[in-house]
């Protein structure tokens, strides 16, 4: 059960939470129909309790909009270490994005002079696919090729290789890391210079007509965008898709 649904059950059990005096909503740019539900039971909670606190943080947050809809409440915010990131478009929409990316990758890898590499893809498949992938084109660019480290990371990964990525890679090579959207705010990989982003994450969608919830790939947010792209620094990050197409 996620953190959120099992929220919206304890809501269902004990409408007034009466066990709790704080709570915090981590994350909260990450927009779905559940943390939605949920942002509205506990604005009603809000009201009916005026001892709970809540707390609402984000990194890439829209703050006004928050506070506003949350009863103009206070905003703070906690100074952090920024880097300059140069944000790339590609000039026409690419049919493949998965194609596209492994491009780009390997573009980085030949011209780019340091610093590791970090690629969002949207699964476990997708995210395998990739990686082998890699693996037989950087095997076919011959020996003279610097090598290419090429680690993915999912959530059912083992503990002991996603621990991997965080791993310095040994001089003279250059480490890849293809993750999930997992990699966007729950952990920090030291040294990443690039970061390839397609635009592109599977969640979690409720079908009507089936009265399921089903896995569907979708495009991005913009707050999303903003993180990925934060996750270079200094650095640059390389967008599969036009600027005009930029996640709303």
């Amino acid at each position: 059960m996620s953190g959120v649904t099992g929220s919206n059950v304890m809501l269902q059990n004990d409408e007034n939470l009466s066990q709790y005096s704080v709570i915090m909503l981590d994350e909260a740019h990450e927009r779905t129909i559940h943390t939605d539900v949920l942002f509205g039971l506990l604005k009603k909670l809000v009201k009916r309790r005026p001892d709970l606190r809540l707390i609402v943080t984000s990194a890439t947050l829209d703050s006004e909009k928050f506070s506003g809809y949350f009863f103009k409440c206070n905003i703070f915010k906690i100074p952090g270490r920024t880097f300059p990131v140069e944000i790339l478009y590609t000039k026409q929409p690419e049919s493949d994005y998965l194609d596209a990316s492994l491009i780009t990758v390997l573009q980085i890898h030949l011209t780019e002079p340091e610093g590791e590499i970090l690629l969002f893809l949207t699964g476990q498949e997708e995210i395998d696919f990739a990686c082998q992938s890699l693996y037989e084109r950087m095997k076919g660019l011959g020996k003279n090729v610097p090598e290419l480290i090429i680690l993915p990371v999912y959530s059912a990964l083992p503990s002991e290789m996603q621990s991997r990525i965080f791993d310095p890679a040994p001089p003279g090579k250059r480490k890849v890391v293809v993750a999930t959207n997992i990699a966007e705010a729950s952990f920090t990989i030291d040294g990443i210079f690039d970061v390839i982003d397609p635009g592109f994450v599977k969640q979690n969608v409720y079908n009507p007509k089936q009265g399921l919830d089903s896995l569907v790939i979708t495009p991005i947010s913009q707050a999303s965008a903003k993180q990925r792209a934060g996750r270079a620094g200094p650095g640059k990050c390389y967008r599969i898709y036009t600027e005009k197409c930029i996640p709303q």
